[in-house]
């Protein structure tokens, strides 16, 4: 290895462990359900995306199975050639109905997603509002664009406005988009979508939601576009296939027009091999199921509003979640680092989040119930949660 690649390296290395900022990648052995096994240890599981339990559902993995025979285990090529298969075109016609909206494409993954719709509509020549909450893949993609990119306060209509007026009053700007979370995946709280649309609508603003976190969770499964009845009023639409859905990948929906012409201008649509065709399906199967039923959805919520409340009553400061989502933020890295290890070895897996995923100063570990979670995972994860917290003094 080249020296100063080296050195650079091991003292970056060095300064981030030195810092609480290092992250431990743990192996998980076997599946990804409520409970998982790390180090041959059976751990309550608190940290998954895997928010409704579909990454196991037996449904999904049958479908899969089926469609590996039939299809085999790859597209065999990018969409634009011939790796646009059946299940592909099945796919996003089911997303756009889930959706409410008149198309939809899928992608590899959600952060494909933003590195393809952002780049794809806006340019050097325009300019991009952004919570300053926003997602990575959404500052990402926000710079390959190369708009001119304007930070908004965290949901401050007030901010947002007066940014807005600027923008579209200083005539510099071909087109200005506003782009927000649906759902913020470090607090659980959620985008002020209704004022936002009548802003936008008052700036003729293009307006992108990310609903990462928000589809099969808000809106009875369809997302936070869908919550507040707004699909007509939202350009467009991004959420991920990997969280709630159980399996991978990413879909954009919107008007005809806007997925006809991400199909010739969006990069990772034109170079990049198809999802698979097993995913596609069981993405396919998963989708349907939270069309026909809000089951899984209700249970999620039953969970998070208990898990919640439990850790309130312990005294864990949880900040202003609306979802499911529940932090319990520390502050202080080292301390949260600390909490996140000794609730893994008392037998609760929830990994702690640091800078640069989180400001410094507000580490916190995040909570993430399942609908597959039994009451007595719960209580148990609130024992050991009151135990350590009270060991490290986090809670009195």
């Amino acid at each position: 290895m080249s020296k100063i690649l080296n050195d650079y390296l091991s003292a970056n290395l060095k300064e981030l462990k030195d810092n609480g900022l290092y992250n431990e990648i743990n192996v998980v052995k076997g599946a990804n359900g409520p409970k998982i096994n790390i180090d041959d240890k059976e751990l309550i599981n608190l940290s998954s995306n895997n928010y409704l339990g579909l990454a196991t559902n037996e449904t999904l993995k049958k479908a899969a199975k089926e469609t590996i025979d039939s299809h085999g285990v790859g597209a065999g090529a990018v969409r634009t050639i011939n790796g646009t298969l059946d299940v592909h075109i099945e796919l996003e016609e089911t997303l756009a109905k889930f959706k409410g909206t008149e198309s939809a494409v899928a992608f590899q993954s959600g952060f494909n997603c933003n590195m393809a719709a952002i780049q794809g509509v806006m340019n050097k020549e325009d300019a991009i509002l952004s919570d300053e909450l926003n997602h990575a893949s959404i500052i990402d993609g926000c710079r390959l664009s190369r708009a001119k990119i304007i930070r908004v306060n965290h949901s401050d209509m007030d901010d947002l406005r007066q940014k807005a007026k600027e923008a579209v009053e200083s005539g510099q700007y071909k087109k200005v988009m506003y782009i927000t979370d649906g759902v913020f995946s470090m607090d659980g709280d959620v985008a002020k979508l209704p004022e936002i649309v009548e802003i936008a609508k008052e700036f003729d603003l293009i307006t992108y939601v990310d609903d990462a976190h928000g589809s099969g969770v808000m809106g009875k499964g369809a997302g936070t576009v869908k919550h507040f009845g707004l699909e007509k009023d939202v350009d467009i639409q991004m959420g991920t296939l990997s969280k709630a859905i159980g399996v991978v990948g990413g879909y954009v929906a919107g008007k005809q027009e806007l997925i006809d012409y991400l199909k010739v201008a969006a990069r990772p649509f034109l170079f990049s091999t198809s999802l698979t065709p097993g995913d596609t399906k069981a993405i396919n199967e998963a989708v349907k199921m939270l069309m026909d039923s809000t089951e899984l959805h209700d249970q999620l919520w039953e969970n998070g509003d208990y898990l919640k409340n439990g850790l309130k009553e312990l005294g864990f400061d949880i900040g202003n979640s609306e979802t499911p989502i529940t932090p319990c933020i520390i502050g202080d890295e080292k301390t949260t680092q600390e909490f996140s290890k000794r609730l893994m070895e008392e037998g609760v897996y929830a990994k702690s989040i640091v800078f640069p995923t989180v400001p410094r100063g507000t580490g916190r570990v995040r909570n993430m119930p399942m609908a597959s979670h039994t009451k007595e995972m719960l209580d148990d994860a609130l024992k050991i949660y009151e135990k350590v917290g009270k060991e490290l003094k986090v809670i009195s």
